[in-house]
């Protein structure tokens, strides 16, 4: 999933992995059904069971991989948030690439990731970040942590950015920058909600546009 939308943000310099043994591609295959039962219908309705089916092992196989169903959460929210980084990072280099002044390193950051969204629905099939925040209770303490920590860097990241544009060009209208930064994840976590409700893919990547054309009138005119 994650090399599908990397390939989308440009070429870069792709290092040989080392070849996975039979075990890791086991493992790989676990998660990747796990993550799609998770984010599809939710984590009590994900079962071990269907999961050793989906994948063709004995519930020994599993157990092999992971102490239990909530080891199995961590490593599926583990990876996706490193993907998700991954991705983002991506963009943001491009877009540092393309632009020394940071107003346009923004924007053109949210165009490459509006084009992104656009193909969301095709390859992305869930957020996790959502799933977790919405079924709390059904997860341990350490995934909890793990989901406040990355919504507090996606703040950080966006903060600091904004920041250095206020900087150069004072927003023209009283703006809480911290809320400005948070209002990209808002704007993702919701498109991801009413495109489905709507099934309505496209709405992913309008949205994105639209909090775009915020940041342009707001900085920049």
């Amino acid at each position: 999933m994650v090399q599908r939308l990397i390939e989308k943000t440009g070429p870069a310099v792709q290092l040989e992995a080392a070849p996975q043994t039979k075990g890791e591609k086991t493992r790989e295959r676990i998660l990747d059904i796990a993550y799609e039962s998770i984010v599809q219908k939710g984590f009590a309705a994900t079962s071990i069971e269907e999961l050793v089916e989906a994948a063709g092992i004995t519930k020994s196989g599993f157990f092999y991989h992971f102490k239990d169903k909530n080891d199995l959460a961590r490593q599926v929210f583990d990876r996706f948030l490193s993907e998700d980084e991954q991705i983002v990072e991506r963009l943001v280099q491009r877009s540092h690439e393309l632009s020394d002044d940071p107003l346009q390193s923004l924007l053109i950051f949210l165009n490459l990731y509006a084009q992104l969204m656009d193909d969301m629905e095709s390859i992305h099939p869930g957020c996790m970040v959502a799933s977790v925040t919405y079924q709390e209770r059904l997860f341990d303490r350490e995934v909890r942590d793990m989901n406040t920590a990355y919504l507090a860097r996606m703040r950080a990241r966006f903060e600091t950015w904004l920041r250095e544009i206020a900087a150069a060009t004072p927003p023209k209208l009283d703006t809480d920058l911290t809320a400005l930064a948070d209002q990209l994840t808002v704007t993702v976590e919701g498109a991801i909600i009413l495109s489905k409700a709507f099934d309505e893919p496209a709405l992913l990547g309008r949205q994105a546009r639209l909090y775009r054309q915020h940041i342009r009138l707001l900085f920049g005119g």
